[in-house]
């Protein structure tokens, strides 16, 4: 009886997959009819594309980042103090932050290579592009960049959603949690039920995923036509190529030779929370997906990934770091700057210090891309060039964001000895 309850729980679970895929399909089908075939009018743009799309599209969107705050501040304090050990605790955080920000400079250095290479500036016409309002985003100094890590008032930081200053208040309590064994035992009882209610809040809206994949696509497909890509084709493949090697190559490699764990394997069992994550373009709707999936398909215990997933999260960014990376050779080329060695080192250090604390929800990487650039002397105006193609990019770029911060939990597990082979083996 056990058995067939197992298995009707497995069609369930695999039949949302598909059903995923059917919405992501159907929608890129929809929408490049609607862009070919439909002329723009009161039905094309204000009921459908602008309308039901928009509404369903973005309501679905709003819905899960709804959960974000409190799903990331219980499941960091569970797993801070289901670690019990500070100094275990320690060298895991240790570990995991090392790992994100290397390879976020490393994606940088990747980028700048295969942009220099291809050159999808060069001939570029600028005199034909107008100048637009321009995205800002303040310059902040390292120094102050630390400071805002540490929250002058945490349930503040909860209300606005302040990502890292809600993760140091959450290490802190679980850590002090985990110390205080059960002398807080109704306090961890407590966060451990909210956690738990959390991910039933989630399933229950991951029943709409499906409807929200096919109207974000539908309507992404539908605005953008074909002729944007004409002048951009170099651009974007410079980005694709960056996240190709990002993910195929890069963290391949790493994962073979810090676990021997076999790459494609891996590949098979994680792609639906890639493809989940090319769905929606934010990493943040991806972390329960990315928690349940390293544990029931991938082997890697909860305890690591409600720790490491969230914080890659927020501080993992190595697609959007490819993109400003790209971006920033794409513009210097087109407006006729030149970018030495110390202004390639400049982007490489501006890029990784961005992408720390950045929200993980669409296109927030143009934001910070003018960071970047007002770093290297660039006008922000450029930012304005790849903004029609970008929806596409930041698809592509969110797979790999996610896709990082599962490789480097699954090290840090595989390390820490809280890895099952088995499941990692097993057919699921």
């Amino acid at each position: 009886m056990a058995d067939n309850t197992n298995v009707k729980k497995e069609k369930k679970k695999m039949g949302l997959t598909t059903r995923i895929f059917i919405g992501l399909l159907s929608g890129l089908a929809l929408g490049i009819i609607l862009n070919l075939f439909v002329p723009h009018g009161y039905v094309r743009d204000v009921i459908f594309v602008d309308g039901i799309f928009y509404v369903i599209g973005n309501g679905f969107i709003r819905l899960m980042k709804m959960l974000v705050v409190p799903l990331v501040f219980c499941s960091l304090v569970c797993g801070a103090a289901s670690i019990g050990d500070t100094k275990a605790l320690g060298k895991v955080g240790g570990k995991t932050i090392v790992f994100y920000l290397f390879t976020t400079a490393f994606a940088v250095t990747v980028a700048i290579t295969v942009a220099s290479f291809i050159r999808p500036g060069i001939g570029l016409d600028m005199s034909s592009i107008q100048a637009a309002d321009s995205i800002s985003a303040e310059s902040t100094s390292a120094v102050d960049t630390i400071l805002n890590i540490i929250p002058e008032n945490p349930i503040q930081s909860l209300a606005e959603g302040t990502m890292l200053q809600i993760i140091l208040f959450a290490m802190l309590v679980g850590v002090l949690l985990a110390q205080m064994g059960e002398r807080a035992s109704l306090i961890s009882n407590l966060f451990n039920q909210t956690n738990d209610l959390m991910m039933e809040m989630t399933n229950l809206i991951m029943t709409l995923a499906p409807f929200g994949v096919f109207c974000m696509i539908a309507r992404t497909f539908s605005n953008l036509g074909f002729d944007a890509f004409i002048p951009l084709l170099k651009y974007m493949g410079s980005v694709v190529i960056g996240l190709a090697i990002q993910c195929f190559l890069v963290y391949m490699i790493l994962l073979i030779l810090f676990t021997r764990l076999n790459p494609i394997r891996f590949l098979k069992k994680f792609f639906p929370v890639m493809a989940f994550a090319f769905s929606t373009s934010t990493s943040n709707a991806t972390i329960p997906v990315n928690i349940e999936t390293l544990e029931e398909k991938i082997g890697v215990s909860r305890k690591i990934s409600s720790f490491t997933i969230p914080l890659g999260a927020t501080i993992n960014m190595d697609g959007t770091s490819i993109m400003q990376g790209v971006a920033v050779v794409f513009a210097s080329q087109a407006y006729g700057i030149h970018l030495g060695l110390g202004g390639y080192l400049t982007v490489i250090a501006t890029a990784t210090l961005a992408s720390i604390g950045t929200a993980g929800i669409p296109s927030v990487g143009l934001v910070t891309l003018s960071m970047v650039f007002t770093a290297v002397g660039l006008p922000v105006e450029g930012i304005m060039l790849i903004m029609g193609v970008d929806r596409i990019l930041d698809m592509l770029r969110t797979a790999v964001n996610i896709t990082g911060d599962a490789v480097c939990t699954t090290i840090v597990a595989f390390q820490n000895k809280d890895f099952d082979i088995n499941v990692f083996n097993a057919d699921n």
